[in-house]
């Protein structure tokens, strides 16, 4: 076994974090696995020297006795790098990527679970502001019950595999070391099926379209999400099922505009009720109210409406109910009206008074602009 410094091999720092060597080594063992190398022999010394470099670094006792004494202190200890302990390695740092135990994608512990789902929910503004019940349809995989699940035909037993003896898996030679792959024969099921069931030719399951009741609480918003726990696809081998997920997608309102906790909207007003003032009828979520326009209201005001809003889903105070004031410019005027208009124009310019106050600072940020041009 080569005697390579450990931390070199692996590519960390000696004061490195034990989680951080983990990762190390996850990388640099996936880089020369032999499965992945099958006609590089040095990849396979590099494979074996990362998996004693990782034994030893891994271990705080041999990791604390290989800094004071280096690979004196350990060679004891090594046991040829990939022998007895490679497997309890292999597991520990490839299990999240191969399924556990080397590939099979199963828990040692049972049938396999099956899939989440995910359904997109569309609602209106008002069910996600004051909740709801909604029906859904949703096509999942679900258990056969001609066979339980089981997939094979009613008065019938699923078989134990005899190429891996119902393990699911079976050990194959790759030179130095042993690599547990899923059987290809029941592909990891550890049964096979020599009589199966005529409704789901037997896969344990079939494709079924549930009705769901889903609850939809108040406050909601475009990307919350719902979880139904088992109402996912139903595991084979009559495992488990999996959860499906209900993703909240709020439709466009024709009045109102959501922001978090509040609602915006816009109020049309004529020229005569900005100018003299007035009194307008709003909607809101939970009805009309009375909004008071003062005099010489300008166009994009604002008038909040507390407590008009939406009160949040995770609890919280509730939101404001904006409205933002458009004056509109009267249009299909008659020649009187026209008239009319002139008529104030005129007493408007001969009173001398800004009367006009957007206009006239928009004019004076224009001068002051072309001054500053000419110097």
């Amino acid at each position: 076994m080569s005697k390579r410094d450990y931390y070199e091999i692996l590519g960390v720092d000696k004061g490195v974090e034990p989680k951080d060597i983990k990762k190390a080594y996850r990388r640099v063992a996936m880089k020369y696995h032999p499965d992945r190398n099958p006609d590089d022999d040095q990849a396979g010394d590099k494979f074996k020297e990362a998996s004693e470099a990782y034994e030893i670094l891994s271990d705080a006792n041999k990791r604390a006795a290989y800094d004071q004494y280096g690979h004196a202190g350990v060679d004891a200890n090594a046991g040829g790098g990939a022998g007895g302990n490679f497997s309890d390695i292999f597991g520990d740092v490839f299990g999240d990527i191969f399924g556990g135990a080397g590939g099979g994608g199963r828990s040692r512990g049972g049938p396999q679970r099956g899939s989440d789902l995910r359904y997109t929910l569309d609602i209106d503004l008002e069910q996600a502001v004051k909740g709801a019940t909604v029906k859904i349809r949703v096509p999942s995989l679900v258990g056969c019950g001609d066979c339980d699940g089981s997939g094979a035909r009613k008065g019938s037993l699923p078989a134990t595999c005899g190429a891996c003896g119902g393990a699911g898996q079976v050990r194959i030679q790759q030179g130095f070391f042993q690599v547990q792959q899923t059987c290809h024969k029941c592909r990891g099921r550890g049964t096979v099926i020599s009589d199966p069931c005529g409704k789901c030719n037997g896969q344990g399951r079939i494709e079924e379209t549930k009705t769901l009741s889903v609850k939809v609480p108040p406050g909601v918003d475009t990307g919350d999400r719902i979880r139904l726990t088992g109402e996912g696809e139903a595991g084979p081998d009559s495992g488990p099922s999996g959860d499906l997920y209900v993703q909240m997608s709020v439709r466009d309102h024709v009045i109102f505009e959501r922001d978090g906790k509040h609602l915006f909207c816009d109020v049309p007003i004529t020229f005569t009720e900005a100018s003299l003032g007035g009194e307008l009828e709003v909607p809101t979520l939970d009805g009309r109210v009375k909004l008071k326009i003062p005099i010489e209201t300008q166009t994009g005001k604002l008038f909040r409406l507390r407590g008009k809003g939406v009160t949040p889903v995770r609890g919280g105070s509730t939101g404001d109910l904006l409205c933002r004031v458009v004056v509109e410019t009267p249009v299909n005027l008659n020649k009187r009206q026209k008239e009319l208009l002139d008529e104030l124009q005129q007493t408007l310019n001969e009173s001398g008074k800004k009367q006009s106050p957007k206009q006239s600072s928009w004019f004076e940020g224009v001068k002051s602009f072309f001054d500053d041009m000419k110097i």
